[in-house]
């Protein structure tokens, strides 16, 4: 027995050692890696130290020893465009990686618009889908992990995907439409590293070295080494989290046992009162509560329509809903941004009467159905408009529930665990969609956001590689006269940000919605990154690629002259006859309306109200509807701030 125990060790020791021996690569070497062209390429890799490693590729042969650390590189030669080919790597074991291409890799990161994937779109762009085909476009989704302790080496996981009608659908909608715009114009293979996570601030996305300067910060990333920390704060919020939704589902008299539940479809309501849809209730007569409402109606299914499969469009709902049909669930979503698009079985709609019932909980904030949206259910092309009186009834009233805390979102733990693993690999450039997070530091912003794109230029090694941005797109309610705006002061940190050198800010002023911070229009942000790139990245001179934006100003007595650059073929007024969204003022804190007008490449801005104005905005608040200065080509003109100097 101790002999055959012994053997047993020895064997697995053996075996241990062996599989140590091994070589393995990063997760984005891979079969249908995209590797960038007309750039030496370093493909590095771990193996047991000293270990001798083979690469074959086009019938050339490299070898490599790895160091006392297990670490490895070689470097290629540059490659033109092409594929795919083939590498093959020798050691204790061997690797073969196939389908490989060579072209232009490009990182793809910020929040959520940039995140938000064309499933998401996929009602607007359903023929796009369907004619997704292109094997040349291939994305990376970087897994969404965070790390405050150490720059990670590689991934978790992950695997480049090529277009076609069902992967498109976890493309981020503008890298995809970015790459299909760039790919058209320049017939290279384009690869996307998606990497981007809803909701985080820039400084997440930034070293532990770049963070030093802005203190505040840096002490937020020291914080959050302590895993102790995170594991109280984690186990605190999940406690609070759950005690609120047990207390919401056990008070919540739609669900009562003692009652009938209100989901199901023969329930007498006739006691429940009417209620507008779509709208907040804090608006109507329920008031300014938090906790659960329950929502009904009776809708007339006509015999076509019956038995057939249908899906349910909800809008969007605020928060959490649960919706049923005929008294079954048919889906749920548990937070406000999605969009409601629910599948109905066959044979679930009837002929005649049929019942839908939506149990919405609201933890906080207003409730209900946000504005401006799409309810309706649909047979074919066949639709019910579901928008109109709806009957309501209190379920359960609750204390607000306070957020979490988003430890996923501090300070260098994504740099750490989403960029850090990618920095041996060559890229052509970057494109970034982010800043909403940023708001409520909209003047600091100014000097993080280009400490993080010279953070990445220094990391990555690969001088000022092109780096694109989209300004924040317009959001909220306009308002009528004007004002101080967050979302304004952080563009205005975006556009100052274009002194850093070899970047482009792709102005996206007219293509967000008042009612959505995810605006749908994701084809023509990604088209205005592809044009930036095509200025920047692929050296097309002649082209107009930046939108408009004042160059030099001069204040004369009782008006301003703002002389504008990136005009294109000319200034127009985009809508009616007169330009809107200017105002003035004289002292640079009380402003007013101004009246504009398009002197050749200058605007001159005044107002009979102000006789020696100091500062001119444009397009200065959170959703500036009226805007409509642009140029001939269609791009729209920045929102800015110019000051007397």
């Amino acid at each position: 027995m101790k002999n055959l125990r012994a053997l047993i060790i020895v064997l697995l020791f053996v075996q241990s050692n062996h599989l140590m021996s091994q070589i393995r690569l990063p997760k984005l070497i891979s079969d249908g890696v995209i590797l960038q062209r007309n750039e030496k390429i370093k493909i590095w890799g771990w193996a047991s130290p000293k270990e001798k490693i083979k690469l074959e590729f086009k019938s050339k042969t490299y070898s490599i020893k790895a160091n006392q650390k297990g670490n490895w590189a070689i470097i290629l030669p540059a490659q033109k465009a092409g594929g795919p080919y083939e590498m093959v790597f020798q050691a204790s074991n061997e690797i073969k990686i196939k389908d490989i291409l060579f072209g232009d890799v490009w990182i793809c990161s910020g929040q959520s618009n940039m995140e938000l994937p064309m499933e998401r779109v996929k009602e607007k762009y359903g023929e796009v889908i369907k004619n997704a085909t292109n094997t040349n476009i291939r994305q990376f989704l970087v897994p969404d992990k965070y790390d405050f302790k150490n720059e990670q080496t590689d991934l978790d996981s992950g695997n480049w995907i090529a277009a076609n009608p069902e992967n498109v659908l976890n493309f981020s909608a503008v890298a995809y439409f970015f790459a299909k715009e760039t790919f058209e114009k320049q017939h290279v293979p384009i690869g996307l590293i998606n990497s981007a996570l809803g909701g985080s601030p820039v400084e997440a996305w930034m070293s532990e070295g770049a963070l030093v300067p802005f203190p505040k910060a840096y002490d937020e990333a020291q914080k959050f080494k302590n895993d102790e920390l995170i594991k109280q704060i984690e186990t605190s919020d999940k406690k609070r989290n759950d005690d609120w939704y047990a207390l919401l589902n056990a008070t919540d008299k739609g669900l009562s046992v003692e009652n009938q539940k209100w989901s199901q479809s023969d329930i007498n309501d006739s006691d429940w009162r009417q209620i507008q849809i779509p709208g907040y209730w804090s608006n109507q007569d329920i008031g300014n509560v938090n906790g659960v409402v329950w929502f009904r109606k009776e809708i007339e299914v006509p015999k076509a329509m019956a038995g057939q499969p249908a899906k349910l469009v909800m809008g969007r709902i605020v928060d959490q809903d649960f919706v049923y049909v005929n008294g079954e669930m048919i889906g749920t979503t548990g937070y406000q941004y999605p969009p409601r698009r629910y599948e109905l079985k066959p044979n679930l709609l009837k002929e005649g009467k049929n019942t839908i019932a939506i149990r919405v909980i609201n933890n906080s904030g207003s409730g209900g159905f946000v504005l401006d949206k799409r309810y309706y259910l649909a047979v074919g092309k066949d639709t019910i408009d579901l928008k109109g009186q709806w009957k309501y009834k209190l379920g359960a009233v609750m204390q607000p529930l306070g957020g979490p805390t988003f430890i996923r979102w501090k300070p260098e733990g994504l740099y750490n665990a989403m960029i850090a693993p990618l920095l041996n690999f060559k890229i052509k450039g970057a494109i970034w969609y982010q800043g909403e997070a940023n708001t409520f530091g909209a003047k600091e912003y100014a000097k993080t956001f280009p400490a993080l794109i010279n953070n990445w230029r220094a990391k990555w090694g690969q001088g000022n590689f092109p780096f694109l941005y989209v300004q924040l797109a317009n959001f909220m309610e306009a308002y009528p006269e004007p004002r101080e705006s967050n979302w304004a002061a952080l563009r205005q940190s975006q556009l100052e940000t274009l002194s850093v050198p070899n970047t482009g800010m792709a102005v996206a002023i007219d293509l967000g919605e008042w009612n959505d911070i995810h605006p749908l229009n994701k084809e023509a942000v990604g088209k205005r990154l592809s044009l930036l790139a095509r200025k920047t990245a692929y050296g097309e001179d002649k082209i107009y690629a930046s939108s408009p934006m004042p160059e030099t100003s001069k204040f004369d007595n009782d008006k301003a002259i703002l002389s504008f650059k990136h005009v294109g073929g000319g200034l127009i007024v985009k809508t009616g006859s007169n330009l809107k969204s200017f105002s003035i003022s004289n002292d640079g804190v009380n402003f007013v309306w101004a009246k504009a007008k398009i002197i050749g490449n200058k605007v001159e801005v005044w107002s009979e109200n102000i006789k020696n104005p100091t500062a001119v905005r444009y397009a200065w608040d959170n959703n500036p509807s009226d805007a409509n200065l642009f140029t001939k080509e269609g791009l729209p003109s920045t929102p800015f701030e110019v000051k007397k100097q």
